[in-house]
């Protein structure tokens, strides 16, 4: 009853009253941004929703454009700036998505959106992660963010897909709370942010 009448209502209300209250502080963070991005403070790309529906996510900007001779991006650990890191750690750099769950495109609790290209990279059982909304975090979020292997994340994924509660969104949001303030599982071992999935082993459609 929660997941298909009260989440969604639940949502936007809260969505809508957290954007009036924070857009000072989003304000300042879009100037701030175009200083040290050295232009648009804003990061929007397309990711799957609901249903592998393609939206169009807006974060704010963590890392700089900086191309090497050959007009390629360089790599993510030398575009991500302090300011950058500082914007991931304190998870600032998602609060323009309370715009995107006010449109309907993503959810306050929901597995993370991810690159479209990971799309053909699941297998079955990874795809229902898009039977819900994504959200702005999720139980995955609130279990150790990019420190944990992609596989462990989809597992809770799909996982709270299937078990969706009222008490259950609330313990995910106090837990992402203490995740946040102890700013841990910012970057997975080996990368300044999250190693690119590329499908498991028997597991690729």
């Amino acid at each position: 009853m929660y997941a298909k009448c009260f989440k969604r209502v639940i949502d936007f209300c809260l969505s809508l009253i957290g954007l009036i209250v924070l857009s000072p502080l989003m304000l300042f963070l879009m100037i701030l941004g175009a200083i040290f991005m050295e232009g648009n403070p804003f990061f929007i790309q397309e990711r799957p929703g609901k249903d592998e529906r393609i939206f169009k996510l807006i974060k704010f900007r963590t890392m700089n454009n900086r191309k090497d001779q050959d007009g390629k991006l360089l790599p993510d650990e030398v575009r991500l700036n302090k300011y950058g890191i500082f914007l991931r750690s304190t998870s600032l750099d998602e609060l323009p998505e309370l715009i995107n769950i006010i449109k309907g495109d993503m959810a306050i609790v929901g597995p993370r959106p991810l690159l479209v290209r990971y799309l053909d990279r699941y297998n079955e059982e990874q795809h229902h992660r898009h039977d819900v909304r994504p959200g702005l975090t999720g139980y995955a979020q609130a279990h150790g963010r990019n420190a944990i292997s992609w596989e462990d994340k989809f597992a809770m994924d799909v996982w709270y897909t299937k078990h969706i509660t009222f008490l259950g969104d609330i313990k995910i949001l106090i837990d992402t709370v203490m995740v946040v303030f102890k700013r841990s599982g910012i970057s997975s071992e080996t990368s300044a942010t999250m190693k690119e999935f590329m499908g498991m082993r028997d597991s690729v459609k």
